[in-house]
């Protein structure tokens, strides 16, 4: 199993997962010419997507959908509400392919497990996707105001995290953005600290947790560095020992094969816990 965070941010954010012979999209917030020199830089060709799984409705994960979809006959996967909300988007060209919270589904070798999120959008997702064919898990959660129990449940035991760690508290507190801005940011429907961040990630920590990428980072309230200080230190003091990376908003982290990661922790990660 592989995955490239294609870009992440702000401006715009879009997650290739790629399982056996399948390769999905988790969001699609780039124009579709962007998204498609985006996968060609990590090899793949923008014809092979199988599908494009939507979380919610917001600009900056949902750009490019429409057109992607109809330039490359590639399905969109999304609930009923988050389709009524990306109307001005779509033509009535599109495969659209309806699809709840709490209910899996699949696409090709790959099995997608919605559930709900907490943030300012009508219906917000995050996603769990499982290789049928190896049972590698990637948990991708990047729009989140507060972690719920039944987040960490959909979370637990992913061999691959992607998490949000948009902003420094401090960071943000100090900024030039409206206090009403600042207030929705923190809120427990806007989007996690790189303290909070840490906080889940050290609670989601298990012994098969390869790798862990830090994404959709504030440009005016958090520093690369600075995120992957907090939720790094925080991890490496528990004893894990697995790969963590920032995604940018500008250019795709690596392709990150999760089996080689595994494979580099090494079996004295094993004991952890």
């Amino acid at each position: 199993m592989k995955v490239a965070v294609l870009g992440s941010g702000s401006g715009g954010n879009s997650i290739l997962v790629w399982a056996g012979n399948t390769r999905v999209l988790v969001d699609a917030g780039f124009s579709g010419r962007d998204i498609a020199t985006r996968l060609r830089s990590v090899g793949v060709s923008p014809d092979s997507i199988a599908g494009i799984i939507v979380t919610h409705e917001h600009g900056d994960h949902t750009t490019g959908i429409g057109v992607y979809a109809r330039r490359h006959k590639t399905p969109l996967y999304m609930t009923g509400r988050t389709l009524d909300a990306c109307a001005r988007l779509m033509r009535g060209q599109e495969t659209i392919v309806a699809i709840e919270p709490g209910r899996s589904f699949s696409v090709g070798d790959v099995r997608v497990e919605p559930f709900l999120t907490v943030h300012d959008a009508v219906d917000p997702l995050g996603v769990a996707l499982v290789d049928d064919c190896t049972g590698l898990r990637v948990g991708i959660a990047t729009d989140l105001g507060r972690p719920t129990a039944q987040i960490r449940h959909a979370l637990e035991a992913c061999d691959l995290l992607i998490l949000e760690a948009n902003h420094d508290e401090v960071m943000l507190q100090t900024s030039r953005y409206p206090a009403a801005v600042k207030r929705r940011i923190s809120s427990s429907h806007g989007h996690l600290s790189n303290q909070a961040a840490a906080s889940l990630a050290t609670e989601l920590m298990h012994p098969r947790l390869a790798g862990v990428v830090l994404a959709h980072l504030s440009k005016e309230c958090n520093r690369p560095a600075l995120a992957l200080q907090v939720v790094g230190d925080a991890l490496r003091g528990l004893g894990w020992q697995g790969h963590i990376e920032v995604a940018l908003q500008h250019r795709p982290t690596p392709l990150l094969d999760i089996e080689e990661l595994r494979y580099r922790t090494g079996p004295s990660q094993l004991s952890l816990l």
